[in-house]
């Protein structure tokens, strides 16, 4: 598969192009917004160099990944002679169905359709094409250029051919892939989110606060990261849509969100992003600072 489509150019968009990139695929990197693209672009190089620093890569394999990359505001230009295309827009459900629409209709017949969704079904996307035995999942992990694992996600028409083929292209990409199938949360996320809802609820609950939950489970479980800044680094919309997804998926009231976590979205401390979660982003430190809110 030498040429790839990347269809967003956010944080995942642009990870994926890099990772691909690097890897000597021929990338188209699309986006309705031409300044989104040159955002990527920057944070591409950006994130080269800090391989580069770091002797990972050489000079010539930055500039030579650079150069494999296209950027595309119309969808029909850049997905004309892709082999695979791999959607990573935001995890909307009918943003999605309506991108698998397009892709259907303008891609090459062969071409095979992923999407880097993090809970949305495989089988539900597929649906919507002409071609859902060529439909597949690649949920790569945040930051796509570091993280090694990709969810591989059967729909339920997908061919063991496609899934194979997957699978050795992201070994190709120096990634582990895992197969999982096509569940609501598939396997990360069915158990991540779980979690991170039961830390927003203890402290909800006023069980401890935002720095003890954290400390508890970086300390306790060894995790690198505590549930809350971790949900901060997601992005809380994005952690809120999951568990819709996951409580509408199995009817289980274990997956309803916290209302904490439901008052925090709609009042817009969506985390690092929007710079105010449950800590606070925008002191230009690197130091975690709790928000005001949830200061004792």
């Amino acid at each position: 598969m030498k040429n790839v489509a990347v269809i967003g150019s956010g944080t995942m968009g642009n990870g994926i192009a890099h990772v691909f990139a690097q890897k000597g695929h021929q990338v188209a990197l699309i986006d309705i917004n031409e300044e989104a693209l040159q955002r990527a672009l920057k944070t591409i190089e950006k994130n080269l160099d800090r391989q580069l620093t770091k002797g990972l890569i050489d000079e010539a394999t930055k500039q030579q990944s650079l150069q494999n990359i296209t950027t595309y505001t119309r969808m029909e230009q850049g997905v004309k002679e892709a082999e695979l295309v791999v959607e990573a827009a935001t995890e909307n459900v009918d943003l999605k169905l309506k991108i698998f629409q397009q892709l259907d209709e303008l891609c090459p017949e062969n071409t095979l359709l992923a999407s880097n969704t993090s809970s949305i079904s495989i089988t539900k996307i597929a649906a919507v094409t002409k071609r859902p035995e060529k439909v597949i999942g690649m949920h790569f992990m945040n930051p796509v250029p570091v993280m090694k694992l990709v969810e591989v996600i059967r729909g339920y028409a997908t061919t063991d051919e496609v899934t194979n083929q997957i699978m050795e292209l992201s070994r190709a990409l120096g990634k582990v892939p895992v197969e999982v199938n096509d569940y609501p949360g598939f396997v990360a996320n069915r158990i991540l989110m779980p979690m991170i809802n039961e830390a927003i609820y203890s402290l909800f609950e006023g069980v401890a606060g935002v720095e003890e939950i954290d400390t508890v489970m970086k300390l306790g479980m060894a995790h690198p990261m505590g549930p809350l800044q971790l949900a901060d680094f997601i992005g809380l919309d994005v952690c809120l849509s999951i568990l819709r997804v996951l409580h509408e998926g199995f009817g289980n009231q274990k997956y309803a969100p916290c209302p904490l976590l439901v008052n925090m979205v709609t009042a817009g401390h969506l985390g690092a992003k929007s710079g105010r979660g449950f800590y606070e982003y925008s002191h230009g430190s690197k130091e975690l600072v709790v928000a005001e809110t949830f200061r004792k």
